[in-house]
């Protein structure tokens, strides 16, 4: 970059801060919002480790600079950085761009407020109270709490340490010497969260029994209810059952009328691991799926997965109407939680969680939604549906592409069998041979920037694609493109 007067301070001098933040804006919509977002760009621009470093100059100086190397820098991180938003993005549970949430973001990147106190976040603290309200009574629960969490795995971390706190809530003060060995279940398509979540908690990830799941990645109510006994005949104390709706991989939903069942019968907190799966909660097509989830004690929820809210926007839901979360997590701070302020201290919600500092995340959600409406979301919602079933019904048409089961959610999981492969399932050394064209397809099409699609391999199966319909700008032609790309960059395999 060519030197230039340093860029020591923008302190006291609004018109240089405006005229930064303008450029700076300008580059975003360039970069982020126009490329990002057209089918005619690359995904990614994709670079070695050491190219990428020497491309950023990440190394920190001490003197400051320019204002044009500094719109450079910002240019180049958006340049060489992976456009989630973008229609060929299928590489995670999350993609898309939702101008309003987005619109949310900024304002509230601007305020650079606190979650946890009436007095620095009014309008947030109300604001969270409703959108909270609002999910939960999709849910099916008219009272109870919730809070915004930093991401679905800390949600259901804070299930697990609520439901021990209603099972034993002297471990608060005395810790794990006040617990008998526990036990909590949860099924082998759980997402790994809840062994880190066990860990973390002191639990260990032993105490997290294992449940069986049938061959399309559902539970078995069955073996819960055996895996709840031999722990009791081991001399564990069950307290906690994590069903999921929407497994990661598979995209299962997990019969929770069945399972809240099992849960009622043995007086165990019953946590519904709806982070991928919530939304579905919107469709009157296709709510069915979490029939049952209102037995639930809690439900995390992740709206910046299907909804497209925007990174991170995850809720933990809770029916419990005794302040448990208070009870649980707080600790009076006396220079943040005053008992004798001047108004209603209860919307002083900062010590129902872990966190001191808290971002704000109901905005991006709460704006996307007054635009949208519930009807908007809920089509967006069946959208992606309907392309799942298109792209389905179109691979099935097409020579050298494999479905590893019938979809009942947006995962699409498949192989592609190359032309090398085809007409020879018999052979020994097929399943081997054909766990090894999902790394090499992955690697050309990063390189090419021409779209991302995960892969993985699941139980005895090899690796095969996981398509993940949930960008709301997504069309048939997308479809048709990943299938189209797949069949260009394995032609030769």
């Amino acid at each position: 970059m060519a030197d230039s007067k340093p860029l020591l301070s923008l302190d006291g001098d609004p018109v240089a801060v405006e005229a930064l933040l303008r450029d700076v804006f300008g580059i975003v919509m360039d970069e982020v919002i126009r490329k990002g977002t057209s089918a005619s760009e690359k995904v990614c621009e994709w670079k070695e480790p050491e190219e990428l470093r020497q491309l950023l100059d990440l190394e920190l100086r001490s003197r400051g600079e320019s204002r044009e190397q500094i719109l450079e820098r910002c240019r180049a991180v958006m340049r060489y950085s992976v456009k989630t938003c973008h229609p060929h993005f299928f590489n995670q549970l999350f993609s898309g761009l939702d101008p309003h949430a987005l619109a949310g973001r900024i304002v509230t990147e601007s305020l650079n407020t606190s979650q946890y106190t009436y007095e620095i976040a009014p309008v947030f603290v109300l604001m969270e109270e409703e959108v909270l309200k609002k999910l939960r009574a999709l849910v099916g629960w008219s009272s109870g709490d919730g809070v915004f969490c930093p991401g679905g795995s800390i949600s259901n971390m804070y299930a697990v340490n609520l439901a021990r706190y209603q099972h034993f809530p002297d471990c608060k003060q005395k810790g794990l010497r006040a617990l008998p060995p526990l036990a909590l279940f949860t099924s082998e398509e759980c997402h790994y969260s809840i062994k880190k979540g066990a860990a973390f908690l002191g639990l260990g990830t032993d105490s997290v029994r294992v449940v069986k799941a049938d061959e399309r990645g559902k539970m078995i109510p069955e073996d819960l209810e055996r895996q709840i006994s031999l722990a009791e005949a081991e001399g564990a104390l069950p307290f906690l059952v994590t069903a999921t709706s929407g497994t990661t991989v598979l995209g299962a939903f997990d019969p929770l009328e069945a399972i809240a069942d099992v849960c009622q019968r043995h007086g165990l907190w019953l946590h519904v691991d709806a982070a991928w799966g919530g939304s579905v909660l919107l469709s009157q097509t296709h709510r069915h799926l979490l029939d049952g989830i209102q037995r639930a004690d809690s439900v995390a929820w992740n709206p910046h997965k299907l909804l497209s809210a925007g990174l991170q926007c995850s809720v933990l839901l809770l029916r419990d109407t005794s302040n448990l979360l208070k009870r649980c997590h707080g600790s009076q701070a006396s220079y943040l939680f005053q008992q004798d302020k001047f108004y209603d201290v209860a919307l002083d919600t900062g010590d129902k969680v872990v966190q001191c500092g808290r971002r704000v995340d109901c905005l991006k959600l709460w704006l996307m939604w007054k635009a949208q409406g519930g009807q908007g979301l809920e089509q967006r919602v069946d959208q992606a549906f309907a392309l799942a079933r298109y792209l389905v019904e179109e691979l099935k048409k097409r020579e050298g592409f494999e479905l590893v089961m019938e979809p009942e959610f947006v995962n699409v999981c498949f192989w592609f069998v190359p032309p090398s492969l085809r007409g020879k399932q018999g052979s020994p050394d097929y399943s081997e041979r054909l766990a090894k064209v999902a790394p090499v397809l992955k690697e050309r099409m990063m390189k090419e920037g021409s779209m991302m699609i995960g892969y993985q391999p699941h139980g005895t199966r090899g690796n095969f694609f996981r398509m993940v319909v949930a960008n709301p700008a997504l069309t048939r032609a997308d479809m048709d493109f990943l299938l189209n790309e797949l069949e260009r960059l394995g032609r030769d395999l």
